[in-house]
């Protein structure tokens, strides 16, 4: 069953009031959903009479897709499911685990949080089966049981965090047309992106819309760059030990990493209007170059949600597109894909809690959410059919192909770091091209928090 079947269903989204059994947006026994999967999990648990409380990050009309998801959950064991968004989540969970009235799951934005309160010991471990489950079950399964990975706290590493819908940001957007038009091919390796990009260059054109402008955000998405970087120039290993500073932000790695970020947007005619101009750009606007005709610029390296600042009426496979950011062949370290997720994790721990974690292992806790919109995952088991939109199809294509897959580097690095020196050192590189002073900045920052 294709695509265009479930156009409606994020119409039908907006009629359930709650996680409850009579909400179904989804009728049983469609085509293309897994319901073998649903018909067994449900045959297995049974939790009627029993409520679970589940509090979040998810408002508005995610909070609305969150429990049409869960009440295919609650069909099937018989559980009342309640589920409470928050703008404050974060904030909200930590009052609620002090005053010892935590909900039996949070939705967790990001690991930071989560391992903070399993170190507290506020987290249930979910088990190595999970682990394992997740291993053969997602792709870069191993990755995704590293990052729901932290110390108890009996300072032993445990797997506390289930991660569920999940963001893309290893994405290049471009015009087919445009691209048609030039001839110019899809890159397939780093390489080759980076001899396009010159190639671009020597045909007149200017193959890069880049912006770092964002208020008092500014710099942000030249993190990305250098984090994608990161990714392709070294194991992921080093990546990880870049975000503890295990290694020193100053280290050779880094400092080849933003330089590699520099070629993009320093280049002669590589980035529209130049360095100064990139940094200056709102990131909201850089696109927009890629819908000039002639082309202002032909290729813009933003993550999954830059389609809401194109130009309104903007069909994906006409005017726009995308391709995953090339991997290095020269480094050969597969497919690594930068993104971000939410995970959940046992804050109160119950029958029925261990039973929703167990419900996110069939493919139709997936399925339904990806019938809706906004939602992407890891498990190799579902059908991509089902998915609402052709480009959260190929999307997710992108994120099934990936080797490694790591969180955004600066949402993981204490906030003076990662909302701050690397923000406003990576605007001083772009304008002043010096890599080591810049990585020299943000290390010095990072020893002064000591």
């Amino acid at each position: 069953m294709k695509s265009g079947l479930y156009a409606g269903v994020a119409t039908l989204a907006l009629m359930a009031a709650g996680a409850n059994a009579q909400n179904l947006i989804i009728e049983q026994g469609t085509e293309g959903f897994n319901w073998d999967s649903f018909d067994a999990f449900a045959e297995a648990n049974d939790f009627s009479g029993q409520t679970l409380t589940i509090t979040g990050p998810w408002t508005g009309a995610d909070g609305q897709m969150v429990n049409n998801m869960l009440a295919y959950f609650a069909a099937a064991t018989g559980a009342d499911v309640r589920y409470s968004g928050s703008d404050s989540f974060e904030q909200d969970i930590v009052i609620a685990v002090q005053a010892n009235s935590a909900p039996n799951l949070a939705v967790f934005p990001q690991p930071g949080l989560a391992a903070d309160l399993a170190g507290r010991g506020a987290l249930a471990p979910l088990g190595q089966e999970a682990a394992d489950w997740m291993v053969e079950n997602y792709a870069a399964g191993q990755s995704w049981v590293d990052l729901g990975s932290f110390a108890g706290p009996d300072g032993e590493d445990d797997f506390f965090g289930f991660f569920y819908k999940v963001d893309v940001k290893s994405l290049v957007w471009y015009s087919p047309d445009q691209f048609d038009e030039a001839g110019y091919d899809i890159p397939e390796t780093l390489e080759d992106l980076k001899a396009l990009s010159q190639q671009i260059v020597d045909d007149g054109g200017t193959p890069w819309c880049i912006g770092l402008g964002s208020g008092a955000a500014t710099g942000w998405p030249a993190t990305d760059w250098v984090e994608d970087m990161m990714l392709r120039l070294h194991e992921p290993e080093i990546y990880d030990q870049w975000v503890t500073n295990e290694l020193p932000f100053n280290s050779a790695e880094v400092v080849e990493a933003i330089e590699l970020y520099g070629t993009f947007v320093r280049s002669d005619g590589w980035a529209q209007g130049g360095a100064e101009a990139s940094a200056t750009t709102d990131f909201r606007d850089s696109p927009a170059g890629l819908f000039q005709i002639p082309p202002a610029c032909y290729m813009h390296k933003q993550a999954s949600f830059i389609p809401t600042f194109f130009p309104d009426g903007s069909v994906y496979g006409e005017d726009y597109d995308f391709f995953y950011f090339p991997a290095s062949a020269e480094r050969d370290l597969g497919n690594p894909v930068l993104g971000a997720g939410t995970l959940f994790g046992i804050t109160n721990d119950s029958p029925a809690a261990r039973g929703l974690i167990e419900f996110f292992k069939t493919p139709i806790a997936h399925e339904v959410w990806m019938a809706q919109s906004g939602f992407l995952t890891p498990h190799t088991g579902v059908n991509l059919d089902v998915f609402s939109t052709d480009a959260l199809r190929a999307m997710n294509q992108i994120l099934l192909d990936a080797t490694t897959f790591r969180f955004d580097a600066s949402d993981l690095m204490p906030g003076e770091i990662g909302a701050g020196a690397f923000w406003t050192g990576m605007v001083d590189y772009t304008t002043q091209g010096n890599a080591q002073a810049a990585a020299d900045a943000i290390q010095a920052r990072w020893d002064a928090m000591r």
